[in-house]
């Protein structure tokens, strides 16, 4: 056994809690050594024990933080909208002071507030005395709340809120109520209304409690807690909250429920917000981290014992181990191949003689030594340095690795290295294993050996396109680059596949029994001469449309062969049918905005013969009552009657022709008939704008081969925008005037027909005409920018021309002047439902013209 004793001149020198150890008997220091780690052990616990406590108080003060902050953020978004309510209603008060609405468009105003925000459930005008002057109820609204005017509020609907707004003349807010028969909490807020300093009554807006939960309070808040809005006695009114249930707690701690609640403000503490946060797990995490640590103590505990108790056994295996170390070493010294040994950290425990002769380093100045070791060339210390951290996290690759080596007298030499574990006599790894040879002629001859074939396959293989080589008339694959393998395999299938889809793979002759080239005989001498054939293909396997590029060529053993390039073009030819939809569905949206912009125009124009048909009838019922018509009279009144209803018909007849989505279908058209049905519906609204309309079409136009309805739609947009801009300019009725004129021209040498509307408004900016056509970019506050693009586009996909240009007096703008002209013989003849919408666009030279 060996002794624990140190030299009387060392332990003389050492300090005094050192020569105190080296006095105690080996019993006593085994037994300090084992209570040392115990110890240890015991006061690591305690530690953890009192970490885990300290850091869940921290948490817990974080959560129950982020709860009030999150609860405060959710109030005062709650307190916006309801300042924002506030504030609309208050202005809709003040109008209703200055006398500038009056019933009518109050409940107008009113109908549009409430479907804007669902929270308002209904808006009322009261008087001083009560009684219902106008109100407006939302169709989900309670049945108490849809008030009849000239009724009167009783005191109890208004809980008071009405008298305190007459005391006080500021907007006062009730107490959640719930209306009779009636499941939803509402919210009345009053605002006074005065007349000449005397209280005139009020404008009452009534929230739904629960539409301000759902539509006020932030996403995130509500997915983070349970969330509900209480009154002053504790009573939830929108929401909900968890109920209490016991915790079950695996730590010797509980943890306390987080939950805030603050006030609605402007409300007051009539409506409170409260939020308790979710309880997703009982911290089975944190309480098994706790325990765990407790085990794994316990468990060093037991495992430092086991260990005092093999360390004698561990002196053994060191000694067996060196005697081994000695034997490997003899052995490695007679080989011939370079042998490099490192610990775990990456030093060099042992080189052996033909490594040393290899790098010309002696072993004393190798072993020793860490990274960047001498013989590493100073331009790849990084390069190396990644390739031993590699080494040493056991990912060398089995087969080796190539490196540079450099000598001591400076020369460098490729090497090739591979790398083992090195493993004791009992399966313990103590570090890795390389050896060297010197690899530098055969690599340079491999090198020159590859040199050729890479550079043919470097620029095949990073190819996006399919190329593969075969002989006419056989399976057999000659070459094939990566996409090519990717899409068909490694068979000749996919080579002969793309040429019958291409269909220019001429055919051996079938009578020729010739095993060795199925061609023998035939003039194919003039094929590698011809050009590169091209073919657009769909290939079902694949799912892709393929760009099929064939050319004939000699292989290199004499056979004549056939190279087929297969490039990938499903995207553009999915773009193409992509902007074919798409400007289908511009053009029926852009229909459909105009008639949504002319909703009200249009129903005021069908009430007109709607009101003529009536009072037609009444007038007849009437007469015939009281015996005072005559036969021609009655058939006169039928006669107006049954013109009204015409009239309402083809009104509503043209709206659904105009706005009904369709394929362009270029017909030969009539231009009169365009511009008639374009000026019916245009008309509407140009009069709802106090606009006149002046057209002028000369006579004998020729018929046009177009798309009608697309062309009365530019006709329209061009209108509607003339009539915008004159109602913009604020021009006096004697000037609001719009000019169209369809006439006959001779441009560039072919005769169109030239489509012009001038109006009175105040022209487009200079700087801005460039701009127009752009797509989204509008010069009006809630224009689409999406009007003038189409138009275009329409225009040019009948081969015509679009121009806008600015009309003066002096250098005064008194008016705007948008034309387009159609060519009465279109260059191109449609090809199908989609050419319209795919043509290619015009240059900006083209557009010039």
């Amino acid at each position: 056994m060996q002794t624990r004793s140190s030299p009387p001149s060392a332990l003389a020198n050492a300090p005094w809690w050192k020569r105190w150890w080296r006095r105690l008997p080996p019993s006593r220091q085994d037994r300090f050594a084992t209570l040392g780690p115990l110890l240890a052990v015991l006061l690591f616990l305690s530690a953890i024990v009192v970490a885990i406590a300290y850091l869940r108080y921290e948490e817990i003060e974080r959560e129950r933080e982020a709860v009030t902050r999150d609860v405060e953020y959710a109030q005062q978004r709650l307190r916006l909208r309801l300042l924002e309510r506030q504030e609309q209603l208050m202005r809709l008060a003040r109008e209703i002071d200055n006398r500038a609405i009056d019933t009518e468009e109050f409940a107008f105003q009113a109908e549009t507030l409430v479907s804007q925000f669902p929270e308002l459930l209904a808006i009322t005008w009261v008087d001083a005395r009560r009684r219902v002057q106008a109100a407006y109820a939302s169709p989900s609204a309670p049945i108490a709340l849809m008030r009849s005017v000239g009724n009167s509020l009783t005191p109890s609907e208004t809980d008071g809120s009405f008298d305190l707004a007459r005391d006080l003349r500021q907007p006062i807010y009730s107490r959640p109520l719930l209306p009779p028969d009636s499941r939803t909490t509402t919210l009345m807020l009053q605002v006074p209304l005065t007349e000449q300093g005397r209280f005139a009554g009020t404008v009452m807006g009534e929230y739904s409690v629960d539409g301000l939960m759902r539509f006020g309070m932030p996403p995130e808040i509500m997915a983070r807690y349970a969330v509900a809005l209480l009154d002053d006695r504790g009573n939830v009114l929108a929401g909900s909250l968890q109920t209490a249930e016991p915790v079950l707690s695996f730590l010797p701690w509980s943890n306390p429920s987080l939950e805030h609640e603050v006030p609605v403000s402007p409300v007051g503490n009539g409506l409170i917000l409260k939020a308790q946060g979710y309880r997703t797990s009982q911290d089975i995490v944190g309480s098994g981290f706790f325990w765990v640590i407790g085990a794994l103590s316990a468990l060093t505990v037991w495992m430092l014992i086991g260990t005092w108790r093999h360390t004698r056994r561990r002196v053994q295996a060191q000694q067996a181990l060196v005697a081994e170390t000695n034997f490997r070493r003899a052995m490695e010294n007679s080989m011939l191949t370079g042998m490099r040994a490192l610990d775990m950290q990456g030093r060099i425990t042992y080189v052996n003689p033909a490594f040393c002769s290899m790098t010309g380093w002696t072993e004393a100045e190798l072993v020793g030594r860490t990274a960047p070791f001498p013989y590493w060339p100073e331009e790849d210390h990084e390069h190396l340095h990644a390739r031993l951290e590699d080494e040493l996290n056991g990912r060398s690759t089995p087969g080796g690795f190539e490196v540079r080596v450099r000598r001591r007298n400076g020369t460098i030499f490729d090497a090739r290295m591979y790398v083992s574990p090195l493993i004791d006599p009992k399966g313990h790894q103590t570090g890795w294993m390389t050896s060297m040879t010197d690899i530098t002629e055969p690599k340079r001859i491999r090198e020159e050996l590859s040199a050729s074939y890479e550079r043919f396959t470097t620029v095949l293989e990073s190819l996006d396109s399919a190329v593969s080589v075969a002989p006419l008339g056989s399976d057999e694959l000659l070459f094939a680059n990566k996409m090519y393998r990717l899409w068909f395999g490694t068979r000749g299938q996919g080579h002969r596949h793309l040429v019958d889809l291409a269909g220019n793979q001429p055919q051996p002759n079938p009578d020729d029994g010739d095993a060795v080239d199925a061609f023998a005989g035939m003039p194919t001498g003039a094929l590698p001469d011809a050009g590169v054939e091209n073919a657009e293909v769909f290939v079902p396997e694949l799912d892709r449309w393929l760009e099929v590029r064939t050319r004939y060529l000699t292989w290199v053993d004499g056979r004549l062969a056939q190279m087929v390039i297969a490039s990938d073009i499903t995207p553009r030819r999915n773009a193409e049918e992509q902007a074919a939809r798409q400007a289908e569905r511009a053009q029926t949206a852009s229909r459909l905005i105009t008639m949504g912009e002319m909703a009200s125009s249009v129903a005021h124009e069908l009430n007109q013969p709607l009101t003529a048909i009536s009072n037609y009838c009444n007038g007849m019922i009437s007469r015939l009552q009281e015996q005072r018509i005559t036969h021609e009279e009655l058939l006169g009144a039928l006669e107006k009657t049954a013109r009204q209803a015409q009239r309402a018909g083809q009104i509503i007849q043209r709206i659904r022709a105009f706005v009904k989505r369709s394929e362009p279908n270029p017909t030969l058209s009539e231009v009169p008939q365009m511009v008639n049905n374009a000026i019916e519906l245009a008309d509407i609204e140009l009069r709802r704008q106090q606009v006149r309309l002046t057209p002028y079409v000369a006579a004998r136009l020729p018929p046009l081969m177009v798309d009608p309805i697309l062309i009365e739609q530019v006709l329209i947009n061009l209108l509607k925008n003339a009539g915008e801009s004159i109602a913009q300019s604020g021009r006096p009725l004697g000037e609001r005037h719009v000019e169209l004129r369809v006439a006959p021209r001779r441009l560039d040498e072919q005769d169109v027909v030239e489509f012009e509307v001038r109006d009175s408004g105040n022209g487009v900016p200079e700087e801005l005409i460039e701009r127009i056509y752009e797509a989204f970019y509008s010069t009006k506050s809630e224009g689409m920018g999406i009007g003038l693009k189409l138009c275009r586009s329409i225009v040019e996909s009948h081969h015509g021309r679009m121009r806008v240009e600015n009309l003066y007096n002096g250098a005064d703008v008194v008016g705007c002047c948008f034309s387009f002209w159609i060519p009465v013989t279109p260059r191109l003849q449609p090809q199908g439902p989609a050419d319209l919408a795919a043509n290619e666009p015009l240059t900006d030279k083209e557009r010039a013209r």
